[in-house]
């Protein structure tokens, strides 16, 4: 079934500003064709994993195209054999990229995808995460837009690329042409985290009934996880405008990536119940009550889309920005940022791959970009320096 890609085979909340961050249990771990001589291969996957390997590549160093000619990719997702999957926001699928190529999931799940999705604006199909039971469960997560909602899905994938019915599980995250929020991420707790924008309303980001403006933390099933701040909440987090990135530190610490609106772009550390200011404020300097962001940027210089926590510190995708930004953290010291990649245009998505490599997700297609011949990329690259 797969057509061959452009692989390189190389309730209110407590205002409190502080909290603290669960200790974690163990948990299950989680177009053309160019070649290169004789690449060392990735290890992958184990010898009876049924799906297929992921990409034969070298070990990672400069720059490289793992995949050209995407159209419009949002989220990538790994899984335990090494294949990588790929949402397409405009198009409503899911690219499998494989060691034989890449191609869209077929049956039922993504014939539903593309029948009833809506694409309009930022909406679409966004954010993907596989089950950390995958190699047993066969669980893929899937937040998309419909035409009253966000929601999060999820279905069964085959080995063969079939992906079964849609199952609901979240549905009536509020949803317009911008500010959808859409990734998805398990966190070392074992519980889902999604991220949600304020969907245009921005005082629905302080209420704390309204499932808009939040990072929200759910059971594997969709019902609002033990120990969230207020029982029987989904919310984790409030007082977000869009925030379109997350991920942990080998502490359980959680760091979330935060869209300003004409000012001030944010990298916050995320505590439970915690108050993030949308839209009393943009940036610092909210006082008592909201939790400050860690860093900023002016947004001109970043927007930042997806991120990375890395032994090299939290690497940040950024669209208007158009570069990977690396911010080194140290135990409690958030260092000073700097510019790890560039020159690629706009960048929606940043992943630490099993490889050690990190994996980039470029966004010059989706309408505010400068497209160049080969675009979108998927991108894979050396994890840089630390401190």
């Amino acid at each position: 079934m797969w057509a061959t890609g452009a692989l390189l085979a190389a309730a209110a909340l407590p205002a409190a500003c502080a909290g603290t961050v669960p200790e974690p249990p163990s948990t299950p771990s989680a177009a053309e064709t160019t070649t290169s001589p004789a690449p060392t291969p990735t290890p992958t996957g184990t010898p009876d994993d049924p799906f297929p390997p992921g990409p034969v590549l070298g070990a990672p160093g400069a720059v490289e195209d793992v995949l050209t000619g995407i159209d419009t990719p949002w989220d990538l997702a790994f899984l335990p054999s090494g294949a990588v999957l790929v949402t397409l926001r405009d198009t409503a699928e899911v690219l499998l990229v494989t060691a034989e190529g890449s191609g869209p999931l077929t049956g039922q799940g993504a014939q539903d995808l593309a029948a009833s999705t809506d694409v309009t604006g930022e909406g679409g199909l966004l954010g993907i995460e596989a089950s950390p039971g995958f190699a047993t469960d066969h669980l893929l997560y899937l937040y998309r837009s419909t035409s009253s909602a966000n929601q999060v899905v999820r279905a069964v994938l085959e080995p063969d690329g079939t992906l079964g019915p849609l199952q609901p599980v979240l549905d009536g995250i509020p949803h317009a042409s911008f500010h959808d929020g859409g990734r998805l991420a398990f966190g070392p707790d074992g519980f889902l985290y999604v991220t949600t924008g304020d969907a245009g309303v921005s005082t629905s980001s302080q209420d704390p009934s309204s499932l808009a403006g939040k990072i929200l933390r759910l059971t594997p099933e969709g019902g609002p996880a033990p120990g969230n701040p207020v029982e029987g909440s989904p919310v984790w987090s409030l007082g977000h405008r869009n925030v379109q990135g997350i991920g942990w530190d080998e502490d359980g610490r959680m760091f979330a990536s935060e869209f300003g609106q004409n000012t001030w772009d944010e990298l916050n550390v995320i505590v439970p119940g915690g108050n993030y200011g949308w839209p009393v404020v943009e940036g610092a300097g909210g006082g008592a009550g909201f939790v400050d962001p860690v860093r900023t940027w002016r947004t001109a210089d970043a927007s930042p889309s997806g991120i990375a926590v890395t032994p090299a510190g939290v690497l940040l995708a950024a669209l208007r920005g158009e570069r990977l930004w690396q911010v080194p953290v140290t135990g409690d010291e958030i260092g000073e940022p700097r510019v790890a990649l560039d020159g690629y245009g706009r960048l929606r998505d940043v992943s630490l791959g099993p490889d050690g490599a990190l994996w980039v997700l470029t966004s010059n297609r989706d309408g505010r970009g400068d497209p160049r011949d080969g675009d979108d990329r998927l991108l894979r690259l050396a994890l840089p320096e630390g401190t």
